[in-house]
């Protein structure tokens, strides 16, 4: 039953005697630490994607039915982190309600969340990086900017092989330096990246109106073609669930209970007001692109730069590529203060090393536990190719969606009376509804990335038992068990 304790409530929400992290975040900057998590690359290729192969111009229906599942979660992770107001988010939550085996597990989980998804975002800014720098005349050595697992095709049709991807390295340093600094620091750095990527999410849509063709949205919702997934009803769920991933990032405010002036308040504004805003740029997003080309040739890469060909804005490329790098950036930020976030929280309750708590006399922040972790990530974003290190992150997202879920109808039933600045409305429909949409969408990612997870939680299994079971404090407070 050991493996089950629970942390009290008192326990988690308090700090417990601890140096305290510093609280200097407002509603306003919760909001925008979720807008850079979601905001990324997602929503100017994916959209393109999901529209030519499963919904057509539904998409923007698609977009509804995904904001709507993540609007489950989302729900119950407000009013987790309105009751338990520290860092941590799911790991936290399920000490509180599941015990200490599957806290660990989750706070594992997340770890590969966001560090996986921190070096799959960084591969991914150096492209494009490189790619604008090639614009201005500066040329980065091509094999200095993938790995060695990745093979670089020249214009010329030569091909070179990669040796370690210096663009991806230096933004993984430079974003965990600003984090070991102070969270006051990043959330500006955030705030001022958000304004510009949101800004040319908005410059796409305003110029974009002006040059939607109305044939395009015939037909709006074109026939299934007798394959599951392809157009038609089916279509649209299939698209769901292909740009859901655009959606992730909204949890990782919750990493940040800790750190908010007023979380009782500020937190479900910051989750749900993310959440919405988000919903209603890829909505915009997503009827202008389709309006402007026919969904039949967004199959690309890059679907958005055959939109801006339809207009004489040429200029409209380059600030697109700028708004894709800033938000790329945020989301970097954003995966890193969430991964330290959740071994802080772990470290605090003796199941990782003391260092991952540490926290800096000044700076106020946890920096060892960022300093480690940049080392952790940059093999990955250096050295790995950006084919190996993608859906793991959806996978360990969703995870921790439905862990989170499921912990609303246990803390309902265990802690009936405790007081709930915010509740999740219609319990048990919507926590039920979050734990079958999210299991949905794990299941629909392949075995080959449930065996990636499930060799990762087993490392985890082995560290837990043979270290974290042995040193946790509540453990050790309970006495043998």
């Amino acid at each position: 039953m050991s493996l089950f304790r629970r942390k009290p409530i008192h326990l988690a929400a308090g700090d417990e005697g601890h140096v305290t992290l510093k609280r200097t975040l407002t509603a306003n900057s919760l909001i925008a630490l979720g807008i850079g998590a979601i905001i990324g690359a997602g929503l100017f290729s994916l959209t393109g994607v999901a529209a030519a192969q499963h919904a057509g111009p539904a998409i923007a229906v698609s977009m509804l039915v995904a904001a709507i599942g993540c609007a489950f979660a989302g729900f119950c992770y407000s009013e987790f982190a309105c009751m338990i107001p520290v860092a941590g988010s799911a790991y936290t939550y399920a000490y509180t309600t599941m015990g200490e085996w599957l806290a660990w597990i989750i706070g594992w989980d997340l770890v590969l969340e966001y560090a996986v998804g921190a070096a799959t975002v960084s591969i991914s800014w150096s492209a494009y990086v490189v790619s604008v720098l090639a614009d201005f005349g500066i040329h980065i050595p091509p094999q200095f900017a993938a790995g060695p697992f990745e093979p670089v095709k020249l214009p010329d049709g030569t091909v070179l092989q990669g040796i370690v991807n210096l663009p991806a390295i230096f933004i993984i340093i430079v974003i965990s330096l600003l984090l070991m600094i102070g969270i006051q620091e990043s959330a500006r750095v955030n705030s001022v990246i958000v304004v510009i990527k949101v800004a040319v999410v908005l410059v796409f849509i305003g110029l974009g109106w002006l040059y939607i063709e109305r044939a395009n949205y015939t037909p709006f919702l074109p026939e299934n073609t007798g394959e599951f997934g392809k157009f038609g009803l089916s279509g649209v769920m299939a698209g769901a669930g292909t740009i859901f991933f655009a959606y992730i990032g909204f949890d990782a405010v919750s990493t940040a209970a800790q750190e908010a002036k007023n979380p009782q308040r500020d937190m479900p504004i910051g989750i749900l007001g993310s959440l919405a805003i988000c919903t209603i740029l890829y909505v915009l997003f997503s009827v202008v692109l389709t309006g402007m080309v026919h969904y039949e040739q967004l199959g690309v890469a890059a679907p958005v730069a055959v939109a801006i060909d339809k207009t004489p804005f040429g200029w409209l490329k380059l600030a697109v590529k700028f708004g894709i790098i800033a938000g790329f950036t945020s989301v970097i930020l954003v995966m890193l203060l969430g991964q330290s976030r959740v071994f802080f929280s772990m470290s605090r309750d003796g199941l990782v090393p003391k260092v991952f708590s540490d926290i800096h006399p000044k700076w106020r922040t946890p920096w060892r536990s960022n300093l480690l972790f940049c080392l952790f990530v940059i093999p990955f974003s250096g050295f790995l190719p950006i084919s190996v290190v993608g859906h793991m992150t959806s996978i360990g997202t969703l995870f921790a969606f439905v862990i989170v879920c499921a912990g609303i109808l246990v803390m309902r039933k265990t802690n009936p009376n405790q007081p709930r600045p915010f509740k999740t409305p219609l319990v048990p429909l919507i926590p039920v509804m979050g734990i079958i949409w999210n299991f949905a969408m794990m299941y629909s990612l392949g075995w080959d990335n449930w065996m990636r997870l499930l060799v990762w939680l087993g490392i985890g299994q082995v560290l837990f038992f043979f270290y974290g079971r042995r040193h946790s404090k509540l453990g050790r407070a309970a006495g043998p068990a």
